[in-house]
């Protein structure tokens, strides 16, 4: 999901109840997809979900409201990520919304740019932007908030296959997945000694609602997608929603530096 121009912060954190221990989740690009499910997957396993929007506010708005319709706790905040001052204006959003004494727990980079051109029609406008928020906004937005991610949190990025299957019609998009692959390895080995876990999870090709547009685009797409998945179809949100909790649980403390592939088996 990309991130693009924005609104103001939209809610505050709910109340916790006095002596509950919360534990308190950021999701970028969670007002649809792949983020969007991750949200709701977290609140049901019990986090308090802070559910960032690039630009569709409606959407935050309509995950937030799932979530606590479904009893779970959330709140939507917005920032532009492709912005240079985004990630400081999501930190001091998600400070604000938490309040002095807050903490955070788990911190989901999913927000992105999902596509890009190739190599021969690619512009430097669209690789600056694609970098600004695949790349550049995971890191800064990391920076400042590892201060309030409490010792034994968990750092999860949302990659793609195409770092392992070669897909050159989208080379932009796929250096900068593979960029943030590069950042989890790394970071994994700094926050170590804090008990933070750093792992990403690389999806294939799910069924979202901008993959329904290309599948609507081009009918044999969904067909060749069910193809080379070893398991023979194409990916849910849920499939990927699955593994972040999993990172995210108790469960998942042992496991740090990682790319676990979600492509359901896809050109092996």
């Amino acid at each position: 999901m990309s991130a693009s121009p924005t609104a103001p912060a939209a809610s505050t954190a709910p109340a916790t109840p006095a002596g509950t221990a919360v534990r308190t989740a950021l999701v970028t690009g969670a007002s649809k997809g792949i983020g969007r499910e991750i949200a709701e997957r977290l609140a049901r396993d019990g986090l308090r979900v802070a559910v960032h929007y690039g630009s569709d506010r409606a959407g935050a708005e309509a995950a937030v409201a799932a979530i606590t319709a479904a009893g779970g706790r959330a709140f939507a905040l917005g920032a532009d990520l492709a912005a240079a001052d985004g990630p400081g204006t999501l930190t001091d959003a998600l400070r604000a919304a938490i309040g002095p004494d807050g903490h955070l727990d788990v911190l989901v980079h999913n927000a992105g740019v999902g596509e890009s051109s190739g190599l021969a029609e690619i512009t430097p406008e669209e690789y600056d932007r694609l970098f600004a928020v695949n790349v550049r906004a995971p890191l800064f937005l990391t920076q400042r908030l590892l201060p309030v991610l409490r010792d034994g949190g968990r750092i999860i990025a949302v990659s793609s296959g195409v770092t392992r299957i070669a897909l050159p019609a989208m080379l932009p998009y796929a250096m900068t997945k593979g960029a943030l692959e590069v950042l989890v390895h790394q970071l994994a080995q700094q926050v170590g000694p804090r008990g933070i876990t750093v792992n990403a999870v690389a999806p294939g090709v799910i069924d979202t609602e901008r993959t329904r547009r290309q599948f609507a685009a081009d009918p044999g797409f969904a067909a060749y997608a069910e193809e080379v998945s070893a398991l023979g179809r194409v990916g849910r949100v849920d499939d990927v929603a699955g593994i972040a909790a999993f990172l995210a649980s108790s469960d998942g403390g042992w496991v740090t530096g990682q790319v676990i592939d979600a492509t359901g088996g896809s050109h092996l």
